[in-house]
């Protein structure tokens, strides 16, 4: 219930203040009594799709330590705490970045990485993790979720999402003007109701190949930061240790705004098509055939 609100009340923020925004700036006027202004439209579409994105990077690191009730443990003294705040300083050290916050989390197997910038980032790691992995493992899968952030995906994602967004909702509302000016002939001044159906139509249906796009750039990411762990830790072994140890595992469900960042997830069927990572034994093929 806690993260259902947190969603629900986050967007309806995120929407607000893009709302306020697109206002402010004069990019809502698109429609005008001699058509389409594309640049307006395009204006409004970058707005809306680049501003929701940006928005949720920026508030993902507070938004992450909220909803997971992730604890962070940088000046903790006990010492398995010590021990984990160890890996990530000697990874981030090799990866040459700042040290991040690290946090423990109570859940399933799992662990993410986030934040807006990679010099002021937070790994954690959930309970479940800890109690179902080896120092080894561990190690990689910290090492994985360092490599992220080094490779500054949290920002490459934003930026794909960011295109993705605009392409939507500038496409949509071309084609909805489109269907209700030149097949639905309506020659009324403004928009018809076929262009107000065709745009909510279209904003689903491109929404949702937007989606498949944004998922297969995640999952080529996530072969990226198996082999950055591999490369820090200057062996494959232990990586390739625990991922198959997560490949029996349940790795429970992550909120929506770290889930891409998390260091599993079980896709299967047409659903692989939205995951954003591979199957657990693809990524362990391409760790055993990297050189």
């Amino acid at each position: 219930m806690k993260r259902v609100l947190l969603f629900v009340v986050t967007n309806v923020a995120v929407m607000l203040v893009l709302g306020i925004a697109a206002s402010l700036l004069g990019v809502n006027r698109f429609l005008t009594a001699n058509g389409l202004n594309l640049g307006q439209l395009l204006g409004f579409a970058a707005v809306m799709g680049f501003g929701g994105a940006f928005i949720s990077l920026l508030m993902s690191k507070p938004m992450a330590k909220w909803s997971t009730g992730a604890q962070v443990i940088n000046e903790s003294q006990d010492p398995t705490h010590r021990w984990i705040v160890g890996a990530v300083a000697n990874f981030s050290q090799k990866a040459g970045i700042k040290m991040p916050e690290v946090a423990i989390y109570d859940g399933e197997p799992n662990a993410f990485a986030t934040g807006a910038f990679k010099n002021s980032a937070l790994v954690a790691v959930s309970t479940g993790l800890l109690h179902s992995m080896n120092r080894d493992e561990v190690e990689a899968v910290i090492g994985h979720e360092v490599a992220h952030v080094a490779n500054g995906d949290m920002v490459t994602m934003t930026l794909i999402q960011g295109v993705m967004n605009t392409f939507v909702v500038f496409l949509s509302r071309v084609i909805g003007y489109f269907v209700d000016k030149v097949i639905l002939k309506n020659d009324r001044e403004g928009p018809g109701v076929g262009y107000y159906v065709t745009t909510v139509v279209l904003d689903i249906v491109l929404g949702v190949l937007a989606a498949i796009i944004v998922a297969w750039f995640s999952r080529q990411r996530e072969y990226r930061a198996d082999a950055g762990a591999a490369q820090m830790m200057g062996r494959k072994q232990p990586m390739i240790n625990a991922l198959a140890r997560l490949g029996g595992l349940d790795p429970g469900q992550l909120p929506q705004s770290v889930a891409t960042m998390g260091i599993s997830a079980k896709p299967s069927g047409l659903m692989a098509l939205f995951s954003s990572h591979p199957p657990i034994e693809d990524r362990i093929r391409a760790l055993q055939q990297a050189q």
